[in-house]
């Protein structure tokens, strides 16, 4: 079972990507999982831990390198996509997957708690949207949200600088102390999230075309990036389902 939506609440628009929850009673298996550049909240309902972290709600950070997911964490699962740069009112850029309660202190412990005291999917949600408006001090960031908007489009990074009148010390600070990621490693996992989404699922790819489309220098070029954000060799990638292209099954 699968609940998706986007925020409800105007004010947590231009922040959150989207909303969801989960049910799986397949198999656990070990999954590959690219970094998209946004960080994430997760609530796993049906177990008060994660792999790898001691308790059922955690944030993950934005990150530009993959990481393997045990499914057995997904069993009924609800979590918060971040827009690029999006989590900073909620969190400080923290690298990796971290306790929510290290993060909010008593308000992250008892996060699950409120989830599991919810109706179905949809109240879940509604719940998980309220956690984010007491979390938050919303106010927008204008440089930042430019420099994304630019940067996720493929401009440059000294492009963005002389746009936003930035020097590139300038522009680096306000991505580490906002993105967790540099201006130049968050433009390159963005380009290849965007290169991800035009890969074919119903015919071969041609992995030349491909890159050129997507503006990398040559074919080279793309299966370095392959490796290092996804780690894996573009003929590896075969990813759990069309609409799911940063899981690949191990």
């Amino acid at each position: 079972m699968l609940f998706h939506r986007g925020p409800l609440h105007p004010a947590l628009d231009p922040f959150v990507a989207g909303l969801g929850y989960s049910e799986s009673h397949g198999p656990a298996v070990r999954e590959q999982s690219i970094p998209t550049g946004c960080a994430q909240l997760f609530v796993n309902l049906h177990a008060d831990a994660f792999t790898g972290a001691a308790g059922g709600a955690a944030v993950l950070g934005a990150t530009s390198r993959p990481s393997v997911i045990d499914t057995e964490d997904q069993r009924a699962i609800a979590w918060v996509a971040f827009k690029p740069g999006g989590a900073f009112p909620f969190f400080p850029p923290e690298p990796g997957l971290v306790v929510l309660e290290d993060l909010w202190g008593r308000a992250g412990a008892v996060v699950r708690e409120r989830l599991l005291e919810a109706g179905g999917p949809a109240d879940i949600l509604d719940a998980l949207e309220s956690v984010l408006l007491e979390a938050g001090d919303l106010d927008r960031d204008p440089a930042l949200e430019a420099a994304i908007s630019a940067l996720d489009r493929g401009a440059a990074v000294g492009e963005v600088t002389d746009r936003l009148g930035f020097t590139r010390k300038r522009l680096i600070g306000l991505f580490h102390d906002r993105v967790g990621l540099t201006p130049k490693r968050f433009a390159r996992v963005r380009r290849f999230q965007r290169t991800l989404r035009r890969v074919p699922y119903d015919r071969p790819v041609d992995w030349a075309e491909l890159a050129f489309t997507c503006g990398y220098a040559d074919q080279s070029h793309l299966i370095r990036d392959f490796r290092d954000i996804a780690g894996l060799r573009p003929t590896e990638y075969r990813p759990r389902s069309p609409d799911q292209p940063n899981h690949v099954p191990l």
